[in-house]
């Protein structure tokens, strides 16, 4: 991490004791906890945003949006994307 930032976090202790506990398991070390996190929060903020997308668009059916995928994949296929 060349371009790290510094955060300050509250747990609760039963989290900062589990979650030792399992990174001791694999083996890990302790500068590990920081990518740990890292992994972590990048993939809670992915399944955000593919939720947030799912409910964007439940009401569109099924053929329509593979018509608009379709469609953009097109486009950037093209350079027009």
């Amino acid at each position: 991490m060349d371009n790290s930032v510094r955060w300050t976090v509250k747990v609760s202790k039963d989290t900062d004791i589990t979650l030792r506990s399992y990174l001791a398991k694999l083996g890990l070390r302790k500068g590990d906890l920081s990518k740990f996190i890292e992994e972590a929060v990048r993939w809670r903020v992915f399944d955000r945003t593919v939720q947030n997308i799912k409910e964007r668009n439940a009401e569109i059916s099924g053929e329509r949006l593979q018509s608009i995928i379709n469609d953009a994949v097109a486009k950037v296929r093209v350079g027009k994307g």
